[in-house]
């Protein structure tokens, strides 16, 4: 009987979840098993799997043939690797001691993997909650300015734009009369020369007056 090594589908639309089981080539894909090996779920990141490890490696050396999608988790959980190695022990090109050095080894850097995915999604997930709250409370600072705006009177608003408008107006108008000091001064120190311009002229114009007097008065006594 051929026998496969299959996924059987369960759980929610959107959310599967499969059993791997071994089963008969002829049977539909979720009807009768002989087998069931372990688990796998896709819903988690990264996946999880379980299988039972020693049954599934009988049964794939004993000729199971598993789909693609169960000859990755084969693969990913180490059991085509295993029946590699022993195929190298049965041909003489490894001893048994040899073939289990080098799969635990290639257990050990394959949970160094998975351990360091799981730390970047952590982190990745760390970061991107970080973001998210500063978002959040950016929102709800600015909700909250909008609120302040809303809820404050009409009138105030309207005095302190009128307030605003007047300072600058009397700034203008106190550099204005400053400006114009000095020109004001000099008017007042060119106003005593004009003043006096008269007076100088009398006083030269006086000698004259008497000597013609004095030039008058002979010609009347003659």
């Amino acid at each position: 009987m051929a026998t496969k090594i299959r996924l059987q589908r369960f759980g929610k639309k959107g959310k599967p979840f499969f059993h791997v089981v071994v089963a008969d080539s002829r049977s539909p894909r979720d009807g009768k098993f002989i087998e069931r090996l372990g688990s796998y779920n896709p819903n988690t990141n990264p996946a999880t799997i379980e299988i039972n490890f020693e049954r599934t490696l009988e049964w794939v050396n004993s000729g199971a043939q598993p789909t693609d999608t169960a000859r990755a988790i084969l693969s990913y959980k180490g059991v085509l690797y295993k029946k590699h190695l022993q195929g190298g022990v049965l041909k003489g090109a490894l001893t048994v001691e040899q073939a289990d050095a080098k799969f635990a080894q290639w257990l050990e850097t394959k949970a160094a993997q998975i351990e360091g995915k799981k730390e970047g999604l952590n982190n990745t997930k760390g970061e991107a909650k970080k973001a998210a709250l500063a978002a959040e409370a950016k929102k709800n600072a600015d909700r909250a300015v909008a609120i302040a705006i809303k809820n404050t009177p009409v009138e105030e608003v309207v005095e302190e734009e009128v307030v605003a408008e007047e300072v600058p107006a009397v700034e203008a108008a106190t550099e204005e009369v400053v400006a114009e000091t000095p020109a004001t001064e000099e008017v007042a120190a060119e106003a005593p020369a004009a003043e006096e311009a008269p007076a100088a002229e009398v006083v030269e114009e006086a000698p004259a007056t008497e000597e013609s007097a004095s030039e008058e008065t002979p010609a009347e006594e003659a």
